[in-house]
């Protein structure tokens, strides 16, 4: 009985207990959903394009990110080394279109998905080669990132809010909702998922592959690079970063890998639950529980609803 109610009983009795404890916490799990939900939006944007889950998102982050310090290290003013971190990712883009897609157009998507894993590891060692293996620290103040924090008084208590974070959950809503309307209501946008449907009907309406390609690539490349200064704010940049980009799986699991508004909740979802889980429960089994609860959560809803809360129903023809 003691472990039960250690279990199911004694952290619903610290929530009721210390409620702006309950408050900072859910806090801190939204905005840490909010961030696996920008590194998932980048693993959707390909997906869209494909079909094909792209394993170098996660390094892409960390290859914008480095960029960025390592372009102002050379003395370049930080506006104008985001500018051409920008441009750097739309050249990566344009490599990939060019090198790697174009020759495995109308592939199986295992050749695809196999290709990315080139992309991956030809990135950290090209980015070992340049910025070497050190970790770096974002250039917060010089890109006017906010630090500090607000304390308000809440709930019998104060409830801590880093200004970093709120300016990251600012900057991700928007560019989520940009993102959907750029989707939903763009010419470009219903091309791209024409062209996850099919290669082949894609050109046989007219729609250039190439060009495709390089857009969603390169928008994903601008959402790494977001994801990297926003991450890179909260702790040092690495290729250690790359690991985080497995929280997206999870998170793409519950969402549904072909909905952008999925991949906002089901962050979310993760970041919350996982930051109550090691708050609360995480003590009672030993702690650790952030690098398994994700993948937990993942797994149930595998079984119950395999294409996730916003992914549609594949029903093929057998």
């Amino acid at each position: 009985m003691d472990l039960l109610y250690k279990i199911f009983l004694e952290p619903f009795v610290q929530m009721g207990t210390a409620p702006d404890l309950l408050v900072q916490t859910l806090w801190e799990g939204m905005v840490g959903g909010m961030l696996y939900a920008l590194i998932a939006l980048g693993f959707v944007l390909i997906f869209k394009a494909s079909g094909v889950f792209n394993f170098a998102q996660g390094i892409m982050v960390v290859f914008a990110a480095l960029t960025l310090i390592g372009l102002h290290a050379q003395g370049i003013p930080a506006f104008v080394a985001l500018a051409l971190t920008i441009a750097v990712m739309f050249a990566l883009a344009w490599s990939v279109e060019r090198i790697v897609l174009r020759p495995l157009v109308n592939q199986p998507d295992i050749i695809l998905f196999m290709a990315t894993f080139g992309i991956t590891y030809f990135l950290i060692g090209f980015g070992e080669l340049v910025f070497g293996g050190d970790p770096k620290t974002m250039i917060t103040e010089e890109l006017f990132l906010p630090k500090g924090s607000w304390d308000i008084k809440m709930l019998g208590g104060f409830v801590s809010l880093q200004k970093i974070d709120v300016a990251a959950a600012i900057i991700a809503s928007i560019m989520v909702a940009v993102l959907s309307v750029f989707f939903s209501k763009t010419r470009i946008g219903r091309a791209l998922r024409a062209v996850a449907d099919s290669h082949k009907a894609a050109l046989s309406v007219g729609i250039s592959l190439e060009q495709i390609w390089v857009i969603v690539w390169f928008a994903a490349g601008l959402v790494a690079l977001v994801t990297g200064i926003m991450w890179g704010a909260r702790s040092n940049v690495s290729f250690a970063l790359e690991i985080i980009a497995l929280k997206a799986l999870p998170v793409l699991i519950l969402g549904g890998f072909t909905s952008i508004p999925g991949a906002i909740v089901g962050g979310l979802i993760i970041g919350v639950g996982e930051k109550l889980g090691e708050f609360y429960w995480g003590p009672l089994v030993g702690g650790g529980t952030d690098s398994w609860f994700a993948f937990v959560i993942a797994l149930i809803f595998l079984m119950f609803r395999p294409q996730g809360l916003f992914g549609e129903k594949i029903i093929e023809r057998v």
